[in-house]
């Protein structure tokens, strides 16, 4: 699960991150491969906010970025607050937002007490998701540390991110 920090990335349009065990046009992640394995892949990139493990590391999980699964950590924007479609251009990369990421067990596996420490409740007992979000390619190209992400919303009215 975990990613190794890299020098930059590769993102190959419809695809995802070049080398990544989730690129792919249709699903990739076991659980729903065992659904219907030719639906379309819509966790091709996953972002993550340095905040959330910044405050993670606060409560004493000892996480880096990449640890966690994520392609692609950020810092400065409230990615769980973008609606489904908004875009991220990376340079020339573009990545689609299509939904949150639904965390997993296998947290846990790698810090104990992390699947729900990324998980929380709304005040209507709604479960909220922490872990980042996903995102397709929509236009390839590679992708620094430190690069300027520059966010474009999709046109009202807005849809609010659900787990995809």
């Amino acid at each position: 699960m975990s990613k190794l920090v890299r020098p930059s990335i590769k993102l190959l349009q419809g695809l995802g991150v070049e080398g990544d065990a989730h690129a792919g046009m249709t699903v990739k992640h076991r659980s729903r491969v065992r659904q219907d394995p030719s639906r379309p892949n819509l966790r091709q990139v996953h972002l993550m906010m340095m905040e959330l493990i910044e405050t993670l590391n606060d409560q004493g999980f000892d996480l880096a970025p990449g640890l966690m699964g994520e392609n692609i950590t950020t810092r400065g924007i409230e990615l769980l607050a973008l609606p489904r479609g908004a875009r991220l251009h990376f340079g020339e990369a573009v990545v689609e937002v299509t939904g949150l990421r639904n965390p997993c067990a296998q947290l846990d596996d790698l810090r104990p007490g992390l699947m729900t420490a990324v998980l929380d409740r709304g005040p209507d007992g709604s479960l909220i998701r922490k872990a980042g979000i996903m995102g397709i390619v929509l236009r390839g190209g590679i992708v620094n540390p430190g690069d300027r992400i520059e966010v474009e919303l999709p046109e009202p009215p807005f849809v609010a991110l659900e787990r995809v």
